[in-house]
């Protein structure tokens, strides 16, 4: 990739900012990169950048920062589409494991995703409004107690394990479960606590200590109905010197995690934003809320939308690993899952 003299400084200035969190001068280009020009003409050029919307000038240093719109440019024209060659073998390595399911396939490539790049990553559930429920199954654990299994079309399982007494048999369970299979089956996710409350008179007819089974039922389609975030490797954005020292920082970004409502809402905020295929990323915040930036991917197994795979992590984060591991993933599972459909 040959670039102008202008690229070739934001570049370098985006990569050591990256690396070391301090603002970048002409003297650092020159000393770090060897660069054959002169400071008074990488100044003239971090000016021109500047002018341009690319880089910041810090009120603290004479050096320059990258913007959003800088971090933006180099994304889409700079960065150099490294593959970390260790992460590539980690993650063929889970793929081959033939046991696993797509949901711990996803959590294992997040933890992967973690260590290497040093940000926090999160699996985001498939929409609720997509899903249905597929089946309901019970399994005996003993004379008064039971576990009760619910699938959705999209795999998701959630199971919900009570105890009855003496009045309750097996065999009044399987009743209500036959009546809630007959009912429920291929209902929307969303849709599930309103037809239960619904079957709740009828339910009655079936079993005297009815209550106990409809709890746990209820209370499982109520998770069901939210729509489902699983974090990973917090600690490591944790340890970013951007959020190291600031308590204030810190509790918005764990605000930011309690739901994925609220990630949402906060990549709609975003100030700047640059998508390749299926992956985006949102650079920083305007309002007052955690300034990060967030890089997400959509993952389709065949004709069945899975879910997301977002990292979260400082505007500083090296966006050339983050991109190129994503697309590495999404190459990846991608061949494994439509070759299968």
């Amino acid at each position: 990739m040959t670039l102008s003299r202008r690229d070739q400084i934001l570049k370098y200035i985006v990569e050591h900012f990256i690396k070391t969190a301090q603002p970048v001068g002409s003297h650092t280009l020159i000393e770090t990169y060897h660069l054959p020009f002169s400071s008074a003409t990488i100044r003239n050029e971090m000016l021109a950048l500047e002018q341009l919307g690319f880089l910041e000038k810090t009120h603290s240093s004479s050096g320059r920062v990258p913007s959003s719109e800088g971090y933006r440019f180099y994304c889409e024209y700079l960065r150099d589409n490294n593959i970390n060659e260790e992460f590539k073998m980690m993650l063929v390595d889970i793929l081959n494991e033939k046991s696993k399911s797509i949901d711990e396939v996803m959590k294992s490539s997040c933890e992967i995703l973690s260590h290497m790049t040093s940000l926090a990553s999160i699996v985001l559930g498939p929409s609720i409004q997509k899903e249905t429920l597929a089946s309901i199954q019970c399994i005996p654990l003993s004379t008064n107690s039971a576990s009760i299994i619910f699938v959705t079309d999209k795999g998701y399982v959630e199971n919900k394990t009570f105890v009855f007494d003496e009045k309750t048999s097996i065999n009044d369970l399987s009743k209500c479960l036959k009546l809630f299979n007959d009912r429920l089956i291929g209902t929307p996710i969303y849709q599930l606590v309103e037809k239960t409350e619904a079957l709740k008179p009828v339910l009655q007819e079936f079993i005297v200590e009815h209550d106990v089974m409809y709890k746990a039922i209820i209370e499982t389609f109520v998770r069901f109905a939210k729509d489902r975030m699983e974090l990973v490797g917090k600690n490591e954005l944790f340890d970013q010197p951007e959020f190291l020292d600031d308590a204030k920082k810190m509790r918005q970004i764990l605000d930011l995690f309690e739901s994925p409502q609220k990630l949402k809402d906060y990549k709609a905020n975003s100030s700047s934003d640059y998508q390749k295929g299926n992956i985006e990323i949102h650079i920083g915040n305007e309002n007052d809320g955690p300034d990060v930036s967030i890089v997400t991917t959509k993952f389709r197994f065949g004709n069945k939308d899975e879910g997301s795979i977002a990292l979260v992590g400082p505007k500083r984060m090296d966006y050339d690993k983050v991109l190129s591991a994503l697309e590495l993933l999404e190459q990846l599972l991608r061949d494994k899952y439509e070759m299968e459909e």
